[in-house]
């Protein structure tokens, strides 16, 4: 085996027919791996001989860096992936990978907006010109429907029905969803595709990207989270809200609205409930402050209630 890596890579997209996505997040995790074995002298990585020793000390190393458990955790799942193929197909004669433990995962909640906040943001482009109205609409749909930053990106003008008021997105592992869209984001993206149209002569070709860019190509993922950064700063929201956070909102302001979770789950493509169901972590914090506030016997004897 000449390149034990691009075997791998060849190996998720020719045989497991992974989606490119994955398999550049595989190559990713797994040459930062090579970069460490290599270490300051840039030495040449004996992959074959790695043992579990070596992996348990890149793993300390991301730790030192203050890398999210989180995080380790995706790159320790690519290097097993990875030493579980050499194994299979006879390059190695055991897998040091399955000697290390996951590290485990902090329990953070996930952060979210106020409905007064969401809408601050959502209203905050007022520019009436393209850029405003493209703006505009892309905010109303992150809240509207929750869709990641790359399902938003990749959108075609043929995957938006907006007389039935849905969308339909490629998420993760190319599985692909329709998503409901609601009324002030149909009229904020109609609003937009006709203002663009009546610019630059095209009429609305079912493969044109859904949201350009200023030289008319695709807006990138890069330039969303500069559309969000930049009303974010214009609003002056305090925290870090980024495209990920208003995907947060649109969960929790449904689940505390009632909605259930495998409609919540159908809707953000989760593959499992339990990664939903973060959620209800959420809703009951708020639950509990409304309880702790409003029950007579909620309080121990001697505190005092707010009238």
């Amino acid at each position: 085996m000449n390149n034990p890596l691009l075997d791998f890579l060849n190996y998720l997209r020719y045989e497991k027919g992974s989606s490119s996505n994955t398999v550049s997040s595989y190559e990713g995790d797994i040459e930062q791996f090579y970069e460490y074995l290599r270490g300051p002298e840039k030495k040449p990585v004996e992959i074959l001989n790695v043992n579990n020793i070596d992996i348990r000390g890149y793993l300390a190393h991301l730790s030192r860096l203050g890398l999210k458990k989180s995080s380790s955790q995706r790159k320790l799942a690519s290097i097993r992936s990875f030493f579980k193929y050499l194994y299979r197909e006879g390059a190695i004669d055991s897998n040091p990978a399955k000697l290390v433990a996951t590290p485990k995962k902090e329990k953070t909640l996930p952060v979210f907006l106020s409905v007064d906040n969401a809408k601050l943001l959502v209203d905050a482009p007022t520019n009436t010109k393209l850029d405003g109205l493209r703006d505009h609409a892309i905010l109303e749909l992150f809240y509207s429907s929750g869709l990641r930053i790359s399902e938003l990106a990749g959108l075609d003008r043929q995957d938006a029905d907006l007389n039935a008021g849905f969308v339909k997105v490629t998420g993760k592992g190319d599985k692909e969803r329709v998503v409901p869209v609601g009324d002030k984001a149909v009229a904020a993206i109609s609003e937009y595709t006709r203002a663009f149209d009546a610019k630059s002569g095209l009429h609305g070709g079912n493969d044109l990207p859904l949201f350009m860019n200023k030289t008319g190509g695709r807006l990138s993922v890069r330039g969303i989270r500069r559309v969000v950064e930049k009303h974010v700063i214009a609003t002056g929201l305090q925290g870090k809200v980024s495209p990920h956070t208003l995907r947060h909102t649109f969960a929790t302001h449904l689940l505390g609205s009632g909605a259930d979770l495998r409609s919540i789950q159908e809707m953000l493509g989760h593959a499992s409930l339990s990664t939903t169901q973060k959620y209800t972590h959420v809703d009951l914090d708020r639950l509990m402050q409304v309880y702790d506030k409003a029950h007579p016997r909620a309080k121990k004897d001697g505190e005092k209630k707010d009238v």
